[in-house]
């Protein structure tokens, strides 16, 4: 009987054996996740048995469970390493559609442009609903995808120029003549310049020209040129008249200025094989005429060309966003992020994977930040989270338990010599 019972301790011990050594071999993988052995005594009773004359059957090995603790965090420079800081899992998939689940956040892009792992399953994340990244359709995944190019070019619609204009300045000794590019000396002010787009994503330079009307202290004309032509206002005249009160705030609904502050021009084509730009409004709201030097507040235009794909960004709440040559960015999708009611159910698939189980429960997809779930930390990684001391530790524990099961099979067998020598 002692025999059979050391037999199972020896077993036992050299399960922790095999789960310690696990341990201290991934000690240095990424995202993986440390194991215990969990045993059990083994007691064959019977009806006629008392408590207190039972020895017991040894030991058996209940199950190995694994540990999913917060491992550390280690930065890096690629903004496609992941680490979970809290609950989660990461979602993968692979191309024949089958999913499992990782806290190994080691992604990079493929040739097709898709972010992978090192097994070429593909990250999933929620599709954005705008491209702004302000709402996404959670109720489904995808594979995320970065594009090459950002799209169509977007022509310019909207300027935003917000100036102020010298109240002091006198007016030019030179009358101004739009028809002439660029302006006579003297003829005007103070000048301004920014680029703007057409339909095709060409890029031209628009100039716009100051000048104070002798007729009014408080009335200025504002020219635009794109290129080298004059581009009218709505009312075909080539300024649009802006006009401010004794306080220096323009007034809105004076001149050519509307009620909201905007000037709209007339429609113009900048170039061969480019649409006509139509309706094109420039908004002087916030413009004034103070006692003070010219200068220049604010100057934007709504405009792109196209561009290409010059970086990527994920956010805490796992919102990726794809940056581009042209200045602009869009969200491509939200990293999904899966919890369980049992993660120690979890079936291991190795890899640093997981996929669910019968006894994991079914997986609850949801987003970085929300109830149960923990926050993304772009350009870093999660490292194992075993302690190596502590396994050392185990090591010399269950090395020692397995030598004095042997020790006890030895006893037994010198026990069971002495009985077979008796005469």
């Amino acid at each position: 009987m002692a025999f059979r019972i050391a037999l199972s301790g020896l077993d036992a011990a050299s399960t922790d054996l095999e789960v310690t050594g696990n341990n201290i071999a991934n000690a240095s993988t990424v995202g993986f996740k440390e194991s215990r052995a969990e045993f059990a005594d083994i007691y064959a009773n019977s009806l006629s048995d008392v408590s207190s004359t039972v020895s017991g059957s040894g030991v058996r090995v209940t199950g190995v469970s694994q540990q999913f603790g917060q491992g550390s965090i280690d930065f890096t420079a690629n903004n496609l390493d992941l680490a979970l800081n809290g609950e989660g899992f990461f979602v993968t998939q692979s191309e024949n559609g089958d999913r499992s689940f990782t806290r190994a956040g080691s992604f990079s892009v493929d040739r097709d442009g898709y972010v992978v792992n090192h097994t070429q399953s593909r990250l999933q994340v929620f599709p954005p609903v705008d491209p702004a990244g302000t709402l996404f359709n959670t109720g489904t995944t995808t594979d995320l995808n970065l594009p090459v190019v950002s799209g169509d070019p977007g022509a310019t619609s909207a300027v935003i120029s917000t100036v102020n204009l010298d109240a002091a300045e006198p007016v030019p000794g030179t009358p101004f003549n739009a028809a002439v590019f660029p302006p006579l000396a003297g003829s005007y002010n103070h000048s301004t310049a920014t680029t703007i787009y057409d339909s095709l994503g060409a890029s031209h330079t628009m100039s716009m020209y100051y000048v104070k009307e002798a007729a009014n202290p408080n009335q200025w004309s504002a020219y635009t040129f794109v290129d080298n032509a004059n581009v009218p206002a709505l009312d075909g005249s080539p300024e649009a008249d802006l006009r401010f009160d004794t306080s220096g705030l323009l007034i809105s609904g004076a001149g050519d200025v509307d009620a909201t502050g905007q000037v709209t021009m007339s429609a113009f084509t900048p170039a061969v094989g480019a649409a006509p730009i139509t309706g094109m409004t420039f908004d002087y709201s916030n413009a004034t005429q103070f006692g003070a030097g010219f200068a220049v507040n604010e100057l934007t235009q709504n405009g792109f060309t196209s561009g290409t794909l010059s970086g990527v960004d994920v956010d805490a709440n796992g919102v990726v966003f794809a940056r581009f040559t042209n200045g602009r960015s869009e969200a491509l999708g939200k990293v999904a992020l899966a919890h369980f009611n049992n993660e120690q159910g979890l079936r291991q698939a190795g890899d640093t994977s997981w996929v669910e189980s019968f006894a994991s429960g079914d997986a609850q997809l949801g987003e970085a930040g929300s109830a149960g779930i923990g926050v993304i930390q772009s350009g870093a990684l999660e490292n194992s989270n075993v302690d190596i001391a502590q396994q050392l530790v185990n090591l010399i524990t269950a090395q020692r338990n397995f030598q004095a099961n042997a020790q006890v099979i030895t006893t037994a067998d010198a026990i069971t010599q002495t009985v077979i020598n008796i005469r």
